[in-house]
């Protein structure tokens, strides 16, 4: 699915629902798991630019996401473009 077939409005009401579900997530945790489930996004620079926000921002908040073990796996990390391929967590 791309990110232009579910549009802003969309997105921003499922990243909201997932706040909601979770008090613990930041918008930014919750985007990276909306676009993972999606299939929007599944690297940390896609993410970025797809909300035109620094890769930075979206690769400490991934971090911390992935360290609760619990919602996202890191699949691989390009030491050299900083990129996280990232995917859900299996149940």
């Amino acid at each position: 699915m791309s990110n232009e077939a579910i549009g802003s409005d969309r997105f921003l009401a499922l990243v909201a629902a997932a706040q909601d579900r979770d008090l613990r997530l930041t918008s930014l945790q919750a985007g990276l798991l909306v676009a993972a489930e999606l299939g929007i996004a599944s690297d940390s620079r896609s993410f970025a630019r797809m909300l035109g926000i620094a890769h930075a921002l979206v690769l400490r908040d991934l971090s911390a996401l992935a360290e609760r073990d619990d919602m996202l796996q890191v699949v691989n990390r390009d030491p050299r473009t900083m990129r996280v391929h990232y995917r859900l967590a299996k149940p």
